[in-house]
């Protein structure tokens, strides 16, 4: 294994190491609402600069997998409102994802899939149903809440996932959730101005769940039905 393949991948460690030391205490509610105010004069003074800006932070926070990027999907709700925010938010972590899948994709993906190609028993016939139905196991990953965002970006790397099929599936499947993180950002001045904090659990609530269940459950459908039919 080449340094030159593994080069991405140690660049991301070693950075997300570095972030994590040094910004673990920089990310979250009080930072937020402690410069909300010269934020939003920033935004004003940069209309183009600040999206940009925005958008390349939010992506290399998600491609060194730190703790609190969900305080910037509230950041881009609130700096932006729901549109374009939520644009903004789901484009950000998307490229952040492909980062980390194309970094393992590189370093690791060839030769984990030559060992599971020279594989037999339960791993191969696993791996194999899993290439049978990409499409829909990507995107479950994506809408069901439960899958750390870190993870369902390493399984499509270790897996040689063709790049676009991962790049699609990946944006179309966290805009559920992000729709409603950046809603729930678009409303913090309000937050700000009773002295109160977000309600981060509400994605978790029935009224907000039960439908991004159902769309991961239709996701799967095609999956169900091509069992039922064999």
């Amino acid at each position: 294994m080449s340094l030159r393949r593994m080069l991405p991948l140690i660049l991301i460690v070693l950075g997300a190491t570095l972030g994590f030391i040094l910004l673990r205490d920089r990310i979250g509610f009080d930072v937020l609402r402690d410069n909300r105010l010269a934020l939003l004069a920033y935004r004003d003074a940069h209309p183009v600069l600040a999206p940009a800006l925005f958008v390349l932070a939010y992506a290399l926070f998600v491609a060194f997998s730190l703790p609190g990027a969900i305080w910037f999907t509230l950041a881009g709700g609130f700096l932006f409102g729901v549109f374009p925010g939520v644009i903004y938010n789901v484009a950000a972590a998307t490229l952040g994802a492909l980062a980390i899948f194309l970094a393992v994709r590189t370093g690791l993906g060839a030769g984990l899939k030559a060992r599971i190609d020279a594989s037999d028993g339960t791993v191969r016939r696993l791996i194999d149903g899993i290439h049978a139905n990409e499409v829909p196991v990507l995107l479950s990953m994506r809408l069901i809440p439960v899958v750390p965002f870190f993870i369902a970006n390493l399984i499509p790397g270790f897996l040689g996932i063709a790049t676009p099929r991962f790049l699609w599936t990946t944006a179309l499947g966290i805009v559920p959730g992000g729709l409603v993180y950046t809603w729930v950002g678009a409303g913090l001045g309000a937050v700000f101005e009773r002295g109160a904090a977000p309600d981060l659990g509400i994605i978790f609530e029935p009224y907000v769940l039960g439908p991004i269940l159902g769309l991961a459950a239709l996701s799967l459908l095609p999956v169900v039905l091509k069992g039922w039919r064999r």
